[in-house]
């Protein structure tokens, strides 16, 4: 079976592993703090604080943010939806917009007229690695007084015009789920160049501990976030593969496009003028005349892992009920959910296994004719 995607773990992880078995440290620790200076090094920001999961990263900073019931988020109509559920759960209305399919991002131009009084904060996903258009959205928030958060669970090592994807708003949310360049089983990472963020977050990912001249105080109402050291000392492995991995995963999607560019019914994903992307996943959107789950199952019965990319969220049962919106507002991201498919795409994937790949889909329409 090709694999959608599978992680670049071995030996040395397995050591690191055994490492902090035998210290008998096993929750957070000494391994995790290096592993979030590795990972402040490498984004060149204040501030990383490893936690649980990308979504317990973008839940503590809304509440970082003191972003409440009543509060308005703009979030991308196009994304997993944990992206929107964070939203709802701290009581806070999302208000929706339609994206770009050259992106998969945000569509910028439709932001400004969705900003009312009760707008507090933008959150921007890089989608499967693709960095957001940021200057027009950090113009938007200073000129409306809003937050940016940057939902990068898909985009360690991305770049918008230099700058390392996540450093760019306020708050920059990383996850470290299998399917991402780098894992810890699961896990996520919280960035931020304020200290008054930086403080808190880590507060409330720790029960809202904080130790003041050697005594320990619960200071506000936290939650349990933390990551483990056994997720530490994998992630410090990790880090050190981050660069090789994203070279591997960016040959791979060179290959993809020079010859899924010959299939007429294949829209290939673009590669941005203004940054790096990291591709965390190989995103194609199939013609009309093409019905996407028999392409799944045919992949599927020749060895060929496929899955969606991501999800229209206006149309998920809990928001449609919710807001009612109308599909007609969301062209793009209709299309990228309905007619999208993500492909193979990870470090461990080899050339000869692209063109088998490749080959399968040439020889799809042919079989359905």
């Amino acid at each position: 079976m090709i694999k959608l995607s599978t992680p670049d773990l071995g030996e040395e992880e397995l050591q690191e592993i055994k490492k902090v078995l035998d210290s008998g440290w096993l929750i957070q620790g000494d391994k995790v703090e290096e592993f979030e200076n590795s990972v402040k090094e490498y984004l060149k920001v204040k501030h990383a604080i490893a936690v649980s999961s990308g979504t317990a990263a973008l839940h503590l900073s809304l509440m970082a943010l003191n972003i409440k019931k009543g509060d308005e988020v703009i979030v991308p109509d196009f994304t997993f939806p944990a992206t929107a559920n964070v939203v709802e759960i701290v009581g806070a209305n999302c208000t929706f917009i339609d994206i770009s399919l050259e992106s998969f991002n945000i569509d910028v131009s439709k932001i400004e007229e969705k900003i009312t009084k009760k707008t507090k904060a933008i959150i921007v996903v890089h989608e499967f690695g693709y960095p957001a258009e940021m200057d027009k959205i950090i113009e938007l928030a200073k000129k409306y007084n809003l937050k940016v958060i940057e939902d990068a669970a898909c985009a360690l090592g991305s770049e918008y015009k230099g700058k390392k994807v996540g450093t760019i708003g306020d708050i920059g949310c990383f996850s470290l789920h299998p399917r991402k360049n780098i894992t810890t089983g699961e896990g996520g990472i919280v960035v931020t160049n304020n200290d008054n963020y930086a403080e808190l977050i880590k507060m409330l990912r720790n029960h809202g501990m904080k130790k003041t001249n050697g005594k320990i105080n619960f200071e506000i109402p936290g939650l349990n976030y933390r990551l483990t050291n056994i997720q530490g000392a994998i992630g410090i492995v990790q880090m050190k593969k981050l660069e090789d991995i994203i070279e591997k995963r960016k040959k791979i999607a060179e290959l993809y496009t020079k010859e899924l560019s010959k299939i007429n019914w294949i829209k290939v994903p673009n590669e941005p003028d203004y940054g790096k992307h990291i591709w965390q996943t190989y995103h194609i959107i199939l013609g009309n005349n093409i019905n996407r789950n028999s392409l799944i199952s045919y992949l599927m019965e020749n060895g060929i892992e496929t899955n969606y990319g991501a999800y229209a969220v206006h149309n998920e049962p809990y928001y449609k009920t919710k807001y009612h919106l109308k599909n007609c507002d969301f062209k793009n991201s209709i299309i990228a959910s309905n007619k999208g498919l993500a492909l193979p795409i990870h470090s461990k994937l080899t050339e000869e296994e692209v063109s088998i790949i490749i080959d399968k889909l040439n020889s799809f329409v042919e079989v359905i004719k």
